[in-house]
């Protein structure tokens, strides 16, 4: 894949990104207002400990996108239908054990232990139940989503992601409508959309390419050996992921009040939007960087790692830096009264999220060879550690946003520890990449806060000069990035890829 169109994906998944943002930033505001604080909580609680289950599609959907991108870059056709055929048996064989497990350990566990007000306690079984049905459907998507991102088909993507929001979007419009408990019919209304959208990926995926078809069946022991180590280990990394995130959402649940845990939920779903533009970047670099360690190209996955750091930084740092800034204006004009906690809540979920964005192409770099184990074994201590100390650190009774500085801290030293597990694995040279990557990001972060705080501290505090805060500090942001971040090659690229879509957007007018 060249890097032209390796631009040209991120930009039309980055403009389409800004519309999805949008209109769930937005959803989110008008979902927050119809249920109310404690309602929201709820919902968020229970969905989060449904998605504690996310481990077992994620670690397959790396598995699935691993493999399919390494038969393609041998360019082994028949290896794509084996593994099509492999892991639709081991999805739906999930599939049921998921279920399983969340309609017994999952339904004793939210009946005993899970801090519900008493007044809505049914309701948010009721919800439990859609919720665990919905989360069925995305474990029958993800393997179509990862076929979808294997062959780099990123506008589908982005198009369906697109439609889905909309969705949403209607769905949270229409609670100001509805004569009936909110919390179930919004719970109703998304497992609708959840088996709309799984529906659409399998038509598509089914209909446009040659290995996802049900006429035949391939079977491959081999396949199926490997697919199982990989995703055993990865397994191991998805787990501690859920212990980072959601784990650590159902113990703020217990230790605090609602309110608490609705501006947990608005600050890591705020730090997930932002990140959502280094995610798509990251989505592009996956099948090309597995693709040139396939094919033996070493000096292209190089560029692609080192490049791709740099970008997935970039495109959240640009958003990143202004809503840093004008937290408080923001959530004021967006939720009209947010949760007093979630200014600091949202910054320090979005300075994590920053850690993480610059991490993510080494991640994809340590799945090409693999082997998993070390991998997964390291980083997986660590994210578990993550939950472990905040339950300690809140036994103790500190307050709540010390879960985000234990988080920070050890996303600091998780990054150091994947630049050397990553120069083991594929023998990627450390110097080169702080001299490219890390010193580049440093230089363009230290550059933009400075002038960007100087303006803001020098200026009246109202909503038009946290306008002008923020326009300059994109502004800044992006002209540091395009000067300081990007060599000569990649600007010239960048102008390039833009002007074309600028002239085919005018040429579709």
């Amino acid at each position: 894949m060249s890097n032209k169109k390796i631009l040209k994906n991120t930009i039309s998944l980055y403009i389409r990104q800004i519309i999805i943002i949008l209109i769930t930033l937005y959803s989110m505001r008008v979902i927050l207002n119809e249920l109310g604080i404690e309602d929201y909580g709820v919902y968020s609680v229970v969905t989060g400990f449904v998605t504690l289950l996310t481990f077992l599609p994620g670690s397959m959907a790396s598995a699935t996108q691993r493999f399919f991108s390494f038969a393609m870059g041998k360019k082994d056709i028949l290896k794509l239908k084996k593994t099509f055929s492999v892991n639709l048996i081991m999805y739906v064989i999930i599939a049921l054990l998921t279920y399983t497990l969340l309609q017994t350990l999952g339904l004793w566990y939210i009946k005993e232990y899970l801090k519900i007000p008493d007044t809505r306690f049914n309701a948010a079984l009721e919800l439990y139940h859609y919720t665990s049905i919905s989360f069925v459907f995305s474990i029958f998507s993800a393997p179509f989503i990862a076929i979808l991102i294997a062959h780099e088909d990123m506008h589908i993507y982005a198009l369906i992601s697109v439609v889905d929001a909309i969705l949403k979007l209607s769905i949270a419009i229409s609670l100001a409508y509805v004569n009936y408990d909110l919390l179930i019919y919004y719970g109703i209304s998304l497992f609708i959309i959840s088996a709309l959208i799984a529906c659409a990926y399998i038509y598509i995926c089914i209909r446009k390419y040659t290995e996802c078809q049900l006429r035949k069946f391939y079977w491959s022991t081999t396949i199926f050996k490997e697919i199982i180590g990989f995703t055993t280990w990865t397994l191991l990394g998805q787990i501690s992921t859920v212990f980072r995130n959601q784990a650590v959402t159902v113990l703020v649940n217990q230790m605090f009040n609602p309110s608490i845990v609705a501006a947990r939920a608005i600050a890591l779903n705020i730090a997930s939007q932002v990140a959502v533009f280094s995610n798509n970047l990251n989505t592009g670099l996956y099948p090309p960087i597995i693709k040139s360690y396939a094919s033996n190209q070493k000096n292209e996955m190089m560029s692609l790692i080192f490049n791709g750091s740099k970008l997935t930084f970039f495109l959240m740092w640009v958003f990143a830096l202004p809503m840093l800034l004008e937290m408080k204006t923001i959530l004021t004009l967006w939720l009209k009264t947010p949760p007093q906690e979630a200014i600091l809540f949202t910054r320090l979920a979005i300075v994590e999220s920053l850690i993480l964005a610059i991490s993510m192409p080494l991640t994809t770099a340590a799945r090409a060879p693999g082997k998993m184990a070390l991998y997964e074994i390291t980083l997986g201590s660590i994210q578990i550690a993550i939950f472990f100390v905040s339950w300690w650190v809140l036994s103790l009774g500190y307050s709540a946003e010390s879960v985000f500085y234990v988080a920070i801290a050890a996303n600091l030293f998780m990054f150091q520890v994947r630049l050397l597990l990553v120069k083991y694995l594929i023998s990627m040279p450390i110097l080169p990449y702080y001299k490219k990557v890390v010193c580049p990001v440093l230089v363009i972060l230290i550059i933009s806060v400075i002038l960007s705080v100087l303006l803001s501290n020098s200026l009246p505090r109202n909503l038009y000069t946290s306008l002008i805060v923020i326009i300059f500090s994109i502004t800044t942001s992006t002209l540091a990035m395009y000067y300081l971040g990007l060599d000569q090659h990649w600007r010239r690229k960048t102008i390039n890829v833009l002007t074309s879509k600028l002239l085919k957007f005018r040429g579709a007018k």
